[in-house]
């Protein structure tokens, strides 16, 4: 690779600390990469996903890989490991026993359920004999499961014990493709009896490995250019677009994100780190770190699949390498802060002084292993506790993390935090912060150094890429980019032109040459917990209340949930009231009436129940505008199209309030359970 040439910085350009600029463009912007990428080929040593595992198990045979805890007599009791070794043995086997299925080259396999020993080794499989893993991912719709398989023309399906019964839903939908299904754990006569009336196999995992012991076949080649696996993520369409990567995509991000820790943080990873798999392996992220970790020889310990036995679980295997989407740091949070907050005057008066004083010196450039070493022993020791005691790397990715959030982890937790930016289509690592740099706090740090990045303008949302701030949609070129949305053509070329993925995320170069999101160009976002929301397919669901004129629905990826902006049928609501004994004289002070919202938001949850949408799907909250949403107050345009950033800045009081009075109450329900899962210092 020739040596990055600078050009010249202009009043526009960010400046040169993290980001160096590679060309410069008068229309669309100058084109950055990271400032630490090097000359030479930035991956060595091996080219797919097999080859990662594959020169590990060579070099780390005894080391633990996979663990899950035994249990015994119900309960549950230590982590119990497979080596890297005993992990390839029973790989071999599995791929084996797929290929006596009648599986061959180049077809795809579905992986279906929570994170296990059992879904690693499958996937494995998959790597070895050049199959295309599909995670099949139920929360992207009721009938996602159905269409994953039969779009990608799934033929053999592994699944967790309790997606087996979802599996045989589909029936008789999916049996043109599937032919086997294997259980990871047990399978009942009942089941047995409804698959074979289609002409299906069903085997336990157990069953399913005897298979293939006396088969033996030959390894297939394998190129960086091989899809090793098809990804489906949320479609504005409501059908989920299969994201198509291969194993140059994977390997690339694996390498560039452990470069960029390896500038930052001392020893990022190493063959004795414990990772924590509780994030779905059916989205990049979880996949990624996973690959990092199997890239070094570390172990990867498995929750038991229930979010009540979370932190149990957390304190049981004491990981050293934490990741986490910023609802689940948002929970860990609230628990400290109410735990701190009900301590006695004294306790409160130390953790404030220790806090304060901390932070003022990482703010002044100070690392924070030597900031306050003696207030990490004495105060934050206990927070460093609710993540098991041994986390030293803690990454949020999905969504931004809120500002104060990261700061107060960046300070208490005793670790390197580090907040991250990708997509499904970037292979998820494509920005990290650089932990101990307090400036970049809220911010997604700098690209990774096998990218390059752009900003495009967005004139008719007011961003100029140009400007003397840099504003625009974020667009990424290089080596981890998809291939393209599976049978999708037509898509693919909106979002991939000239080689450039457009994101649809408006972002803001800052000075030092980081990233902060700012905003979204398209009408699909995630919530905080990482869960995409296609705002249009749920407003035409809602819209179909009966009662309802219009209707806005709103959420942020800072937000756990839903809330609503809406015009109530004048009539319809009247009736309502007069049927149930309410005043109905004043219709502005009925649509203010606490009964008239829980009655709207019963009968939206009656139809989102009725549409089998997911719960973070539903509406939390809802503000009755009796005015009609229109023209003379900017909301709408000339077709009578919503104009969202107008909707926001004209109801953005109202939302605050919705959000501070509904998230309180919803914490306060939980607030309990949220103590026991993170409060506890104790295994």
């Amino acid at each position: 690779m020739a040596p990055l040439k600078t050009s010249k910085v202009s009043s526009m350009s960010p400046a040169k600390r993290f980001v160096v600029e590679v060309t410069d463009s008068p229309t669309t912007g100058p084109v950055y990469r990271s400032a630490i990428a090097t000359e030479g080929p930035l991956v060595q040593g091996g080219d797919t996903c097999w080859d990662n595992f594959r020169m590990s198990v060579d070099k780390y045979p005894n080391n633990s890989m996979l663990g899950q805890r035994e249990i015994l007599n119900g309960k549950a009791g230590k982590y119990v490991w497979l080596t890297y070794k005993e992990v390839y043995d029973t790989v071999m086997k599995l791929g084996n026993s797929i290929r006596s299925c009648g599986v061959e080259d180049g077809g795809r396999c579905g992986i279906y359920g929570a994170n296990c020993s059992e879904w690693v080794i499958s996937m494995q499989a998959c790597n070895a004999h050049r199959l295309t893993c599909v995670p099949l991912y139920d929360t992207l719709g009721a009938n996602a499961v159905e269409y994953i398989i039969n779009h990608a023309e799934v033929t053999i399906a592994f699944a967790h014990e309790k997606k087996v019964p979802e599996l045989l839903k589909t029936f008789p939908n999916t049996t043109k493709y599937l032919k086997t299904i294997v259980s990871f754990g047990d399978v009942t006569p009942e089941q047995r009896e409804e698959v074979k009336k289609f002409g299906l196999a069903l085997y336990t995992w157990h069953e399913f490995l005897v298979l293939g012991e006396n088969k033996q076949y030959d390894l297939p080649a394998k190129k960086k250019s091989d899809i090793c696996t098809i990804m489906y993520t949320s479609g504005t369409t409501g059908d989920p677009k299969g994201v198509m990567i291969t194993n140059n995509s994977i390997i690339n991000v694996v390498v560039g994100m452990n470069r960029v820790l390896q500038e930052n943080v001392n020893e990022p990873f190493n063959e004795k780190d414990v990772y924590f798999s509780y994030l779905p392996l059916a989205h990049i992220f979880d996949r990624v770190i996973e690959e990092i970790l199997i890239r070094h020889g570390g172990s990867i310990g498995f929750w038991r699949g229930d979010v009540k036995l979370l932190t149990e679980d957390l304190g049981a295997l004491k990981p050293s390498i934490f990741c986490a989407v910023p609802r689940v740091l948002d929970m860990i949070y609230t628990g400290l802060k109410n735990k701190i907050s009900s301590g006695s005057l004294v306790k409160r008066s130390l953790f404030d002084i220790a806090y304060r004083s901390k932070l003022d010196r990482m703010k002044k450039g100070m690392k924070h292993t030597e900031a306050a070493p003696n207030f990490d022993k004495i105060v934050f020791s206990k927070v460093k506790q609710a993540l098991g005691g041994n986390v030293r790397l803690i990454i949020c990715g999905a969504a931004p993390l809120a500002r104060h959030v990261e700061t107060f982890f960046r300070v208490t937790s005793c670790a390197y935090v580090i907040q991250g930016y990708g997509l499904t289509e970037t292979c998820a690592g494509s920005f990290l912060a650089t932990p101990d740099v307090m400036n970049m706090t809220g911010t997604v740090g700098s690209p990774v150094p096998n990218v390059e990045v752009r900003l495009e303008s967005v004139f008719e949302m007011g961003y100029d890429a140009l400007a003397s701030t840099p504003r625009g949609e974020i667009c990424m070129k290089g080596e981890t980019v998809f291939s393209g949305y599976y049978k999708r053509e037509d898509l693919t070329k909106e979002v991939l032109v000239d080689g450039w993925f457009h994101t649809g995320d408006v972002g803001e170069w800052q000075p030092d040459g980081s990233m902060k999101i700012i905003d979204r160009k398209k009408n699909i976002f995630k919530l905080a917990q990482g869960e995409y929301v296609a705002v249009e397919k749920l407003e035409s669901v809602y819209g179909g209340v009966p009662g309802i004129d219009s209707i806005w629905v709103y959420g942020n990826s800072f937000e756990s949930f839903l809330i609503a902006v809406l015009n109530p049928n004048k009539a319809a609501l009247e009736r309502w009231a007069e049927e149930n004994g309410i005043p109905t004289r004043d219709f502005n002070s009925l649509c203010e009436n606490p009964r008239a919202k829980a009655y709207v938001l019963g009968e939206l949850a009656k139809v989102a129940r009725e549409k089998k949408l997911k719960g973070f799907e539903f509406i939390k909250a809802v503000h009755l505008d009796p005015v009609p949403f229109n023209m003379d107050r900017d909301l709408l345009t000339p077709t009578f199209k919503k104009k969202r950033p107008q909707l926001l800045k004209y109801y953005q009081n109202t939302i605050n309030n919705m959000y501070e009075s509904t998230g309180t109450n919803l914490q306060s329900m939980r607030q309990p359970r949220c103590q026991r899962f993170f409060m506890s210092s104790k295994p």
